[in-house]
């Protein structure tokens, strides 16, 4: 089961579970999917936060999204306090995970199987291939990748 944040052409957000990708994506063409709280059949997913691992497990973070270079709101541009914590994230991660770069999918396999020494790590990521770690129960996060604050 994937578990996505959706939202409605109105903003309107709310959660909902599926088999797969695929059964998001059928049932959203369909318009068999509508919003809780104005009943629209615009449906579409919303970015999500990230999975907070439990206490002194390693995090397996991707890198950016192809399709969030720089993240906006709804509204415009992002707040500059959101963008002030997204670049400490960024400098976290930097800091203490391994950066795998297009080997992310198949490093993850490596750690969740135990053939690869356990520890936090980031790359990028297909959205085929996020699915696909989905799929097999890998934990992982993908989370908005902002400019460093050097930059």
């Amino acid at each position: 089961m994937i578990h996505y944040q959706l939202r409605c052409d109105a903003g309107h957000e709310f959660d909902g579970w599926f088999k797969n990708s695929s059964g998001f994506e059928t049932q959203a063409a369909s318009g068999f999917l509508t919003c809780p709280s104005c009943g629209s059949v615009e449906v579409s997913r919303a970015l999500m936060a990230p999975a907070i691992p439990r206490k002194g497990a390693a995090p397996i973070i991707p890198g950016p999204p192809q399709t969030l270079s720089t993240p906006q709101t709804a509204g415009g541009a992002l707040p500059d306090a959101v963008r002030a914590a997204l670049q400490n994230l960024r400098e976290e991660v930097e800091k203490n995970c391994d950066y795998v770069g297009a080997d992310f999918a198949e490093e993850a396999r490596r750690i969740h199987y135990g053939e690869a020494v356990p520890r936090g790590i980031y790359g990028e990521s297909s959205d085929d291939d996020a699915e696909l770690l989905a799929e097999d129960g890998i934990a992982f996060a993908r989370i908005p990748w902002v400019p460093r604050n050097d930059s």
